[in-house]
């Protein structure tokens, strides 16, 4: 069958077909579509492997010295506690011998003690197909995010991905993308905006997955639809993970700093000059199995916001547990 042998050939045409806004569910329909290959393939003659499903489940708390809303600059400078959950579901199948499907859906709400008005629940639909080509393996990965606040709608985000990685030593393992997003909030239209990033990661694997090192830079430019919004962006992050045997069982502990230099190319009205935003964020994740499947997971992070705009300029603390539960 064409189709199935060419997967990658139908997601290019729907790509180079169809408007932004209606790619993500076009996509994501088509590869739903094509979960059922392998058993079309397995009655051709073509061996193949089942589709792999996966799930999680996780549930804690996390206090907040700020709650805040990043995406319209809104922080209240008091702190609060919430309940968190999270859930996810993913399906991994072969579409050749060569190519891969993935599709996953994840949902996370927020419930916060005090501010209610931020309870956050947000959808995440995703699909990507990836092709080993020997020397290197491309993708195109797509996603599309819902998200509300106290049930009223807030954030909705189309994004498109396609990449290119390998190793290029042993240890050292590279990858690049072009992202391009379309990203509408509801009560600040101003602020609807289109972005082309252009990222590459680096990894050192000290021992495998074991113990390795990640260093990444991004550039971005984001058009939005009022020109104070409009800014270009650079980024820069390092990431540690360690694993290691804690009473028979592998425990994770890993330690992440981001940074990202936000230039804004027109004046905004509020301060009379162009906006700059400095932005550096520490984070801290520790996962200590607890059964077979189970977890406990403890994290912490500092957020340092820097910007000529005061109603910007914040810094923010939070720690959390999690029970993590996967199938």
């Amino acid at each position: 069958m064409a189709l199935a042998s060419k997967p990658e050939l139908l997601t290019l045409n729907l790509v180079m077909i169809l408007p932004p806004y209606r790619l993500c569910y076009a996509v994501v329909c088509a590869l739903i579509s094509l979960v059922h290959t392998p058993a079309i393939l397995a009655s051709q003659g073509d061996t193949l492997p089942p589709t792999e499903w996966t799930a999680e489940l996780a549930i804690g708390s996390e206090y907040d010295s700020n709650v805040a809303l990043d995406e319209v600059d809104l922080s209240t400078s008091q702190s609060d506690y919430a309940l968190t959950v999270d859930a996810k579901i993913g399906a991994i199948s072969k579409l050749t011998t060569d190519s891969t499907l993935k599709l996953s859906y994840d949902y996370a709400q927020s419930l916060y003690s005090k501010f209610s008005n931020v309870d956050r629940q947000t959808h995440i639909l995703g699909g990507s197909v990836d092709s080993d080509f020997d020397k290197f393996d491309a993708g195109l990965s797509i996603f599309y995010i819902n998200s509300s606040l106290d049930h009223s709608k807030f954030l909705e985000l189309y994004r498109v991905s396609p990449s290119v990685s390998g190793f290029i030593s042993k240890k050292l393992f590279a990858r690049s993308a072009y992202v391009y997003s379309d990203k509408d909030i509801d009560n600040s239209r101003q602020r609807n905006a289109i972005s082309h990033a252009g990222e590459a990661d680096l990894y050192y694997f000290r021992r495998g997955l074991r113990s390795y090192f990640n260093a990444g830079v991004q550039f971005k430019y984001e058009n939005a639809e009022a020109s104070e919004y409009d800014y270009k962006s650079q980024q820069f992050k390092l990431r540690y993970v360690q694993r290691f045997e804690l009473f028979t069982k592998i425990a994770t502990i890993e330690l992440a700093y981001r940074y990202e230099d936000r230039d804004y190319t027109s004046n905004t009205p509020s301060i009379g000059e162009k906006r700059a935003d400095q932005r550096s964020r520490w984070r801290i994740d520790m996962e200590i199995p607890i059964l077979e499947q189970a977890k406990l997971q403890f994290y912490g992070g500092y957020a340092d916001y820097k910007s000529n705009v005061p109603r910007a300029d914040y810094d923010q603390e939070i720690i959390g547990t999690r029970f993590i539960y996967r199938w």
